[in-house]
């Protein structure tokens, strides 16, 4: 549909080079696993590459897994929630989220860096970045143009249940002869 050709095509008008749709009807409820291999054999076809970068997690199933099995797959390091990225001559230096702070770490080039919204605001889209994105059409892939072996999008995982956790809260009053009690 027009709305989400105009959702993707935003990356497009912020800058992206190029907007690359994996789209095949097989392809259609994938478990981390195949879609992580899915798109593993999308980058390769792309080529040459230095960085790989990903989202934190889905907004789906809040699962982070996809990432780390790209980089798997791909004999990457594997630097998660980063958020700062800085290129130098050894490779890069990030800046990882941790509960109190952020840890520093280097990593050599190719490398696949997980984000994190703490990274900032994306670049606002311009006029002409729109108009130029609204020209531009998306490379479309099916399986067939990956190549894939279909036996590797078998599902590996299997949910049993899925539930929201139940909290119970039991609160209790002690009275105290005085504020210090």
């Amino acid at each position: 549909t027009n709305f989400v050709m105009d959702v993707m095509k935003k990356p497009l008008s912020m800058g992206a080079d190029q907007l690359v749709l994996i789209e095949d009807e097989m392809l259609g409820s994938l478990d981390g696993y195949a879609t992580a291999y899915v798109l593993v054999e999308a980058i390769k076809k792309l080529g040459e590459f230095d960085l790989v970068l990903c989202g934190r997690q889905a907004s789906d199933w809040d699962n982070a897994q996809v990432p780390m099995g790209v980089a798997e797959m791909l004999d990457l390091p594997c630097v998660t929630v980063a958020q700062k990225i800085e290129i130098v001559d050894s490779g890069l230096v990030i800046q990882r989220v941790i509960d109190d702070g952020y840890q520093l770490v280097e990593s050599p080039l190719p490398a696949l860096v997980t984000l994190s919204n703490e990274l900032g605001e994306p670049r606002y889209p311009t006029l002409r970045g729109i108009m130029t994105a609204s020209r531009k059409a998306p490379l479309i892939w099916t399986a067939t143009d990956l190549n894939l072996d279909l036996s590797k999008l078998v599902p590996k995982l299997e949910i049993l249940d899925l539930s929201i956790p139940v909290v119970e809260k039991q609160c209790e009053f002690v009275e105290g002869e005085d504020d210090e009690d």
